[in-house]
């Protein structure tokens, strides 16, 4: 690999990422997380267990690998303690050697929680399927300059007269727009003791760490949160989150502006899914989607919607991720089907197009399907690509055309090693 390496999702988000780069970490000095707070899980099977990170990097399972939380990231400080003390009680070790808080990522506030999950209530049916984790009033807060940074941590009389003027502020909201209870400041100060001074001894200036981290030519791999249709500016606006998910953010996010970035990785599954409300259009209904998505194990507080692979879609997130190559997931999930089909283009208003409309039409926008002979064996301990049987060949050889980038890797299973690498 080369020095700076991103590995990213090229559709909705749930591709796999956090098992590739759970995978690729031992060719890695660091690992960066540079933006997303705690609202999407990357799932990790390993000798320790299976893991559901939502804030640590994927690399704290490695013991020679750091990993650093950058500015970028919505730091949600209650949910990163229970997820440290998560994993210490599993045998993970997690010290302030190992993980790196930068001093300016901003915090993710008490209020931040409330105001989504109050804004969802108002919204009733137009919601936007907020995971209710606070992200879009944090990403709100910090471009009107109103966020708390970590580094005030360490100055106590400051971040006291600053929390006192955002509390007055959130309160007016609370009570005034939603005629919610107001926070104290007796909750915040329970809040900063419980939740914030435990993260102290993680925080640092990583800016300056991961400058002499490049300058000494350490591997750094940066890992995205969520996928390219959830991308700010880029997605399918307004079912986005509210950070932006690209590969090329995260010079910025990390606080490395002007590194630059070779290869990029980009993730998708072998089929589609989608957690979240917005427009899917390869979406599979009733049996068919029922099938699919036991085979996948797709199901989280609710079940996962679930269609064959979009191509339309993806070959859209490979240019915007600008993906070099791709790792293709859950391969296996389709050894049993007969046929397997395909999303090859999209019907807007009696037109075929395998270019992603603006994403007010999407909803217009009706699937063409093709379909593909399945290979009907279980494919879960093939290691060499040579043996997957020719319809998998076929299939994988399809998407990459369509996409137009090469498919490097092939996950054939949940389990570190249950991968296929092409030369």
């Amino acid at each position: 690999m080369d020095v700076c390496t991103a590995i990213v999702g090229i559709n909705w988000g749930d591709e796999g990422k956090g098992r590739m780069v759970d995978l690729l970490t031992e060719d890695f000095d660091v690992v960066v997380r540079y933006q997303g707070g705690g609202n999407a899980g990357h799932t990790i099977v390993n000798r320790y267990g299976e893991f559901q990170l939502h804030l640590l990097p994927s690399g704290v399972f490695r013991p020679n690998v750091v990993n650093v939380l950058g500015n970028g990231v919505a730091l949600d400080p209650e949910h990163l303690r229970n997820e440290i003390q998560t994993l210490t009680a599993q045998g993970v070790s997690i010290t302030p050697d190992n993980v790196k808080i930068s001093n300016r990522a901003s915090l993710l506030l008490p209020w931040h929680r409330k105001l989504d999950e109050l804004e969802e209530q108002r919204l009733k049916e137009k919601k936007f399927g907020s995971t209710k984790k606070g992200i879009a009033p944090f990403y709100s807060d910090k471009y009107q300059k109103k966020t708390v940074l970590a580094g005030e941590l360490f100055y106590p009389d400051i971040l006291k007269a600053h929390l006192k003027d955002l509390l007055e502020w959130k309160n007016m909201i609370l009570t005034g727009v939603y005629g919610a209870d107001p926070i104290t400041e007796e909750d915040i100060e329970a809040w900063l003791h419980d939740y914030c001074e435990p993260l102290k001894p993680f925080i640092q200036d990583t800016r300056a760490y991961l400058a002499d981290a490049h300058y000494h030519h350490k591997r750094i791999l940066f890992e995205g949160q969520l996928g390219a249709l959830r991308d700010l500016d880029f997605g399918i606006y307004p079912y986005t989150t509210s950070s932006n998910t690209l590969a090329y953010y995260a010079p910025i996010g990390a606080g490395m502006p002007g590194v630059r970035i070779e290869p990029v990785i980009g993730v998708m599954k072998a089929y589609s899914s989608c957690v979240g409300e917005g427009p899917f259009v390869c979406e599979m209904f009733g049996e068919e989607a029922e099938r699919l998505r036991q085979l996948g194990g797709e199901f989280g507080s609710r079940p996962h919607r679930v269609g064959p692979i979009d191509l339309v879609a993806s070959k859209y997130g490979c240019q915007i991720q600008a993906a070099t190559e791709i790792a293709m997931t859950k391969l296996d999930v389709l050894s049993s089907l007969d046929e397997i089909p395909l999303c090859v283009r999209y019907r807007l208003d009696g037109v075929e197009t395998d270019q992603m409309p603006f994403p007010s039409l999407l909803d217009r926008c009706e699937p063409v399907i093709e379909t593909m002979k399945g290979w009907k064996c279980d494919i879960s301990r093939v290691r060499n690509w040579w043996d997957l049987p020719e319809e998998a060949q076929a299939y994988v050889k399809r998407i990459e055309k369509a996409i137009g980038v090469v498919i490097r890797w092939i996950s054939v299973g949940p389990e570190r090693h249950s991968i296929i690498i092409r030369g």
